[in-house]
């Protein structure tokens, strides 16, 4: 399969699902695959220690994260839940003896209860599972097992991990973890007079460097919401795994690395789970939504993030009911936010249709890397399809109330004139715009052009914007598109691409 080929098909597969369902889905596939090891005697652990602890650490869990979710009159994760379980189930050594089960039943209530004690403003500040882990070992009551870090276990976990680190468009970070903690735990076996690939293999089958990157590392709600914030948080848990250390009853340890880790990233995100009250919301387009949002708080967001929506709501499908969303508003204290989406078979988007005015939604976390240059002298093209365009409404409007003369060309693929979305946004701007649709719009402003119905092409680019190698090209739509375009863009010449998806939207 050629790459574009490759990348397309994986696309498809994980966004299918939320990142949530899939790390769900995930971790179960490889809980059952360790039952069926254990149960042909290739782990450590017999099949009845490790059914029975699973059993309690996802019943136990679940059960008691909707005890605590009633007590805070807060609606449960159930999916979020059982994760933490599976979790813990890897994290904990398993057993048949009542009070190792039952050492596994106080961490599960101690990971539901993490997210509401230890937690600022309504936003948790540790994973959860990290967190039980590090209080049970810390007390006495037990040692972390990490057992899934065997010789046996890492093809499965590590093809779980990776397919996690995709979806999440965090390979990069979960590289940088990889790397870093296997590189000094092996140099540390070298040094002491180890043979470099006994040390190799030591460091992955015994560490649970892999699990933990595409498992814990990756969680969105405990990571910082920047891209170099985030490589800097994995170097740091990467350290602080694979260097030995110990500070009265704590000790070197992932669960620690993790929670400190987690502890540092706090201070870079949104301190504050977001209450916002629905405004009111108009059709943008024949199948485009637009949502406005007034949130109880002042939100901080840069021109091109995201926000995560929480929408709990009945016959949730496979996608749940957490949604990340494109901010289409420019920032400014005070002012609401809105959000567009594109109408479609999907619970969630049938639920935020159906929301009366006046009705609160939760976010639960700002991010994205999607930002234009900081200097506004930088000549940029902006590549979108459909859906696409948000981003770019809320950075061409930033741009315009900053009075920011940039140079700006927008190419728009939309699948007809009438799903021009945000036209007013792009004609304010003074971008100019090509225009691909099958037919003519009735008014095309001053600076548009209509391409036709073609598809993004070098020799489009090339017809369209010359100059388009001498341009920051940012590209943002459905994976399909982007993988084509960001390829077409380098052919023809440019320098620096940045990519902006809508995997599983």
């Amino acid at each position: 399969m050629k790459p574009n080929a490759v990348t397309n098909w994986l696309d498809r597969v994980t966004g299918r699902v939320t990142m949530y369902r899939l790390v769900l889905v995930v971790l179960a596939i490889i809980a059952a695959v360790s039952l069926v090891l254990a149960g042909l005697g290739q782990l450590s652990y017999p099949l009845p220690a490790l059914a029975l602890s699973l059993v309690v650490t996802v019943a136990v869990t679940v059960a008691s994260s909707v005890l605590v979710a009633l007590a805070f009159r807060a609606k449960p994760h159930l999916e979020s839940a059982a994760i933490t379980g599976l979790l813990l189930f890897f994290v904990l050594p398993p057993s048949v003896e009542p009070a190792a089960l039952g050492v596994l039943a106080i961490a599960a209530v101690i990971a539901s209860l993490s997210k509401f004690v230890l937690a600022v403003r309504g936003r948790h500040l540790f994973n959860p599972a990290a967190i039980a882990a590090l209080i049970v070992t810390a007390t006495g009551l037990t040692f972390s097992g990490w057992w899934t870090s065997t010789a046996v276990l890492l093809p499965f976990v590590a093809v779980g991990a990776f397919l996690v680190l995709y979806r999440t468009r965090r390979l990069a970070m979960g590289l940088v973890f990889i790397v870093l903690a296997a590189a000094i735990i092996v140099a540390r076996m070298v040094s002491t007079g180890s043979e470099l690939w006994p040390a190799v293999i030591t460091a992955f089958t015994s560490y649970p460097i892999v699990f933990l990157a595409g498992f814990m590392l990756s969680e969105p709600l405990t990571l910082p919401p920047r891209r170099w914030q985030q490589l800097g948080f994995a170097a740091l848990v990467a350290v602080l795994l694979a260097v030995p250390f110990n500070v009265g009853p704590l000790y070197s340890s992932p669960q620690l690395a993790l929670v400190v880790g987690n502890l540092v990233a706090f201070f870079f995100g949104q301190r504050r789970a977001l209450k916002l009250t629905l405004l009111n919301k108009r059709q943008l387009t024949p199948s485009t939504w637009e949502f406005s949002f007034q949130p109880a708080h002042p939100v901080s967001f840069r021109p091109g993030q995201y926000m995560e929506l929480t929408l709990p709501h009945g016959r949730t499908d496979a996608r749940g009911s957490r949604r990340v969303f494109s901010i289409s508003s420019a920032p400014a204290r005070d002012a609401p936010i809105t959000f567009a989406i594109k109408t479609g078979p999907s619970s969630f988007k049938t639920a935020l249709l159906a929301l009366p005015k006046g009705s609160v939604v939760r976010g639960t976390s700002v991010g994205g890397d999607f930002a234009l240059p900081s200097d506004p002298s930088t000549p940029v093209l902006l590549v979108a399809g459909g859906i696409g365009i948000t981003p770019f409404s809320s950075q061409l409007d930033n741009a315009r109330l900053a009075g920011h003369d940039r140079d700006v060309v927008v190419v728009y693929s939309v699948s007809d004139a009438s799903e021009l979305a945000y036209a007013e946004v792009l004609e304010s701007s003074g971008a100019r715009v090509v225009l691909l649709s099958p037919n003519r719009p009735e008014r095309l402003p001053n600076g548009w052009t209509w391409a036709g119905n073609g598809r993004i092409t070098r020799e489009l680019l090339e017809a369209e914007v010359p100059d388009a190698a001498s341009r920051r090209a940012y590209v943002s739509g459905s994976p399909a598109l982007v993988n084509s375009v960001r390829g077409i863009l380098r052919s023809a010449g440019a320098k620096r691409v940045t990519a902006d998806y809508f995997s599983g939207y």
